[in-house]
C-alpha cells in the first residue's frame, strides 16, 4: 500500500525498535503532525487478557480532564420531564418514539452518543439492530442509559470516553487534539491510563498491559514503556 511522502517522513523520524518516555512520545508526536487541519491523538493498547471470557473483560468510561476537542452531538431519547431535562441540559436532539421511528425509516444516524432512560429501553430495542453496528446502542455500562440525562449529557459534552477491548483484545481511544499541547495530551492520557489499569479483572494472570502506542491521524506508531 502506498504511503503519502508526509507520512515515510515521519515515520524515519521514529526508532520503531524503541520504547520511549511519556513526554518524549508525546513532543514527537505532536511535532510530526504537519498537516492543514488539527490530527486528533490516538492511544492504542494491547492487553494480556482473552476477552473471549466474561470474566476477563476490560470496559469503562472515564471523562478526560481537558475533553476531546471534539464536539459531540447528543440524541435523547426519552419522555416527559426527561425530555424537558434533556433539552435544558443541552442535548443536540430529544425524542420518543418519533424519534425512534425516523431512525427506522430513514436510518437518520446525525448524531454521535444516544442517551435514554431504562423505561424507553423496550422502545430502544426495535431499532438496536442499526444502533449496534455503529457503536451508537444505550449500555449502562457506558452511562448512557440512566435516569440522570443532565449529569450523563454534560459529562459526554465536557469529554467523556469509552475503552472497550476489540475482539483482538486491543483498546483504541481518542485522547485528544494535537493542539491541546504536550502537557495536556499527558493529563488526558495519563487519566485514562489510571482507568484502565484499574478495571484489571481479577482472572487476569501474567502480564496485564503488553504494549502502548500512540500516534496522530495520519502519523505513525509511537511505542511507550509499558506499566502495569
Amino acid at each position: 500500500m502506498a504511503v503519502s511522502k508526509r507520512f515515510a517522513e515521519a515515520k524515519k523520524a521514529v526508532d520503531s525498535s524503541k520504547l520511549y518516555e511519556i513526554k518524549e512520545a508525546f513532543e514527537l508526536a505532536t511535532s510530526l503532525s504537519k498537516t492543514k487541519f488539527d490530527e486528533t491523538l490516538e492511544l492504542h493498547l494491547k492487553l494480556g487478557v482473552d476477552g473471549r471470557n466474561a470474566d476477563q473483560q476490560v470496559r469503562g468510561v472515564v471523562v478526560l480532564p481537558n475533553g476531546t476537542g471534539k464536539t459531540v452531538r447528543v440524541l435523547v431519547i426519552a419522555r416527559g420531564d426527561k425530555a424537558d431535562e434533556a433539552e435544558k441540559a443541552g442535548a443536540d436532539f430529544v425524542g420518543g418514539e418519533e424519534i425512534v421511528a425516523r431512525i427506522q425509516k430513514e436510518n437518520w444516524l446525525d448524531f454521535d452518543v444516544c442517551i435514554t432512560t431504562p423505561d424507553m429501553m423496550s422502545v430502544i430495542g426495535k431499532i438496536a439492530k442499526i444502533l449496534g453496528p455503529k457503536g451508537l446502542m444505550p449500555n449502562p455500562k457506558s452511562g448512557t442509559i440512566t435516569t440522570n440525562v443532565a449529569k450523563a449529557i454534560s459529562d459526554v459534552k465536557k469529554g467523556k470516553v469509552e475503552y472497550r477491548l476489540d475482539k483482538f483484545n486491543n483498546i483504541h481511544v481518542s485522547i485528544g487534539k494535537v493542539s491541546f499541547g504536550v502537557q495536556k495530551l499527558i493529563e488526558n492520557y495519563e487519566t485514562l491510563m489510571n482507568a484502565i489499569v484499574k478495571a484489571k479483572p481479577a482472572s487476569a494472570k501474567g502480564q496485564y498491559i503488553k504494549n502502548i502506542s500512540i500516534c496522530t491521524s495520519m502519523g505513525p506508531g509511537i511505542k511507550l514503556n509499558a506499566r502495569n
